[in-house]
């Protein structure tokens, strides 16, 4: 099965056929730098980072670019408030960006460009536009004539009758029609400002990604990627301008990842339910946050909630407890030379998924197959006797480990991550490492003693406060229920 992707501009999959044979440009949307980071930005730039990582797993020489918008109305009133320069705000937020998605473990984009340092390619575009009469001046600042663009709001789908009906013109603006869109704003008192043919201003939001895009990736490339609140009006937009310069068709696909809800609500700060990635990551470990994107296709709406991070947290432990019990199954046992194709087997279905319009959700459903068989073939009787059900076991969890770092999964030692979370969720049990220890003698002391009926005591009253214990030709050992 070849990869096909899901394209907005088209509203169906596509066998994805990239513009140079055996090579991907990518341009994702990034973030506009006044603000933390919240979850639905955690979500949008997840995604991109798995869509990047499989493009490469599957040999595609791939190129990443990912902006930061540093000139911005938002950014311009924060800095304001604040009292200092817009780019000191910028910047902050721009560290800020860079150790959350670093947390969430994001592979670094090929480019990471600034808007700031494209003002001559942006005023170049500007200057294209208006003399093919696509854009016009005025008063200083310069706008896009949105009617001489036939294929605008072919993307969005949208009617331009109607939306031209309900269009305003801001005070202030001087547009011939209210559809119009700036390119360049003519300066404004505290704003940052850059020398133009129109007089000093600034880029407009739009015309930024254009000149980036085609700066790094030439007029036409492969994906255009970002939330779906950014197809109307940005990368609308974006196509407006891009093609109206070039006169060359801009992104050949458009990939647009779903909303994040919280507790089955919008997110919004005025409903006070809006979470930060730093606020989230003070309860929950970045794996379990990346866990849970991943469990949920990219288009498909996510429901944030604790319990739904609870679950995830829950779904990645099995994944460590099986590689743990994998690892210690087939510890001390030498290389029999026996092969597998259970691990080949996982590898196909892993890739189907995947090449089913990046469709991590049923990815990570065949790891799940994967590691049960793992925990089935370890408990089979006499396991370490026999070589065949051995090499299983490590083709199998060679390949889960493989397979989950596409995903930018198990990053951890098994025994270290279990060995945090249970540390971690027994601050909020009353007991403690100590007393289930003791127990555990207790009990073990109980079945030598041939004393069953306490021995079940013992583990159900551990059960009953939370911990569960695990039998295994090793020993006895416990995790949080």
């Amino acid at each position: 099965m070849s990869l096909r992707v899901y394209n907005t501009m088209s509203g169906k999959k596509e066998e994805f056929q990239p513009l140079t044979p055996g090579k991907v440009g990518m341009y994702v949307c990034g973030v506009t730098v006044y603000d933390y980071c919240h979850i639905g930005h955690a979500r949008a730039n997840i995604v991109f980072d798995i869509i990047y990582r499989y493009l490469k797993f599957s040999g595609f020489d791939t190129t990443y670019v990912r902006n930061y918008t540093d000139v911005d109305d938002k950014i311009i009133n924060r800095a304001n408030e604040r009292g200092i320069p817009s780019k000191e705000l910028a910047e902050d937020f721009i560290r800020a960006f860079d150790e959350d998605m670093a947390a969430l473990g994001l592979a670094k984009p090929t480019h990471e460009p600034r808007a700031t340092e494209y003002i001559d390619k942006i005023i170049e575009i500007c200057r294209i536009l208006i003399d093919k009469g696509l854009a016009y001046a005025s008063a200083g600042d310069v706008y896009y004539r949105v009617d001489k663009f036939d294929r605008y709001l072919q993307l969005s789908k949208r009617n331009m009758e109607e939306m031209q009906a309900g269009a305003r013109i801001t005070t202030g603006e001087q547009k011939e029609n209210p559809m119009d869109f700036a390119l360049w704003k003519a300066a404004k008192p505290n704003e940052p400002l850059w020398e133009s043919p129109w007089g000093a201003g600034r880029p407009g939001w739009h015309i930024e990604c254009s000149a980036m895009s085609s700066s790094l990736l030439g007029d036409s490339f492969d994906i255009h990627g970002g939330g779906r609140d950014l197809i109307f009006p940005h990368h609308e937009n974006e196509i407006a301008q891009s093609e109206g310069a070039s006169g060359k068709p801009f992104a050949k696909y458009w990939l647009h990842n779903g909303f994040v809800n919280v507790n089955q609500e919008k997110m919004s700060k005025s409903l006070g339910n809006f979470f930060t990635i730093r606020d989230i990551l003070q309860t929950y470990d970045p794996e379990v946050v990346r866990f849970f994107i991943l469990t949920a296709h990219y288009r498909s709406p996510i429901d944030f909630s604790d319990q739904n991070l609870a679950d995830s947290q829950t779904g990645l432990s099995r994944f460590y407890e099986a590689l743990q019990l994998a690892e210690d199954a087939v510890d001390g046992i030498t290389e029999t030379g026996i092969k597998s194709s259970l691990g080949a087997e996982l590898e196909t279905r892993f890739r189907e998924a995947m090449d089913d319009d990046f469709n991590s959700a049923l990815a990570i459903a065949h790891l799940f197959e994967g590691v049960r068989n793992m925990n089935r073939l370890c408990a089979t009787k006499k396991f370490r006797k026999k070589a065949d059900l051995v090499a299983q076991v490590r083709d199998l969890r060679a390949t889960v480990l493989r397979l989950g770092e596409v995903l930018g999964l198990y990053n951890s030692n098994p025994a270290q991550w279990l060995e945090k979370l249970k540390f971690t969720g027994l601050a909020k049990l009353e007991i403690s490492a100590e007393e289930i220890e003791a127990q555990i003698e207790a009990r073990k002391q109980a079945r030598t003693d041939k004393d069953f009926a306490r021995s079940d005591e013992i583990r159900d009253a551990l059960i009953e406060r939370g911990i569960e214990l695990l039998d295994s030709q090793q020993g006895t050992t416990w995790k949080l229920k």
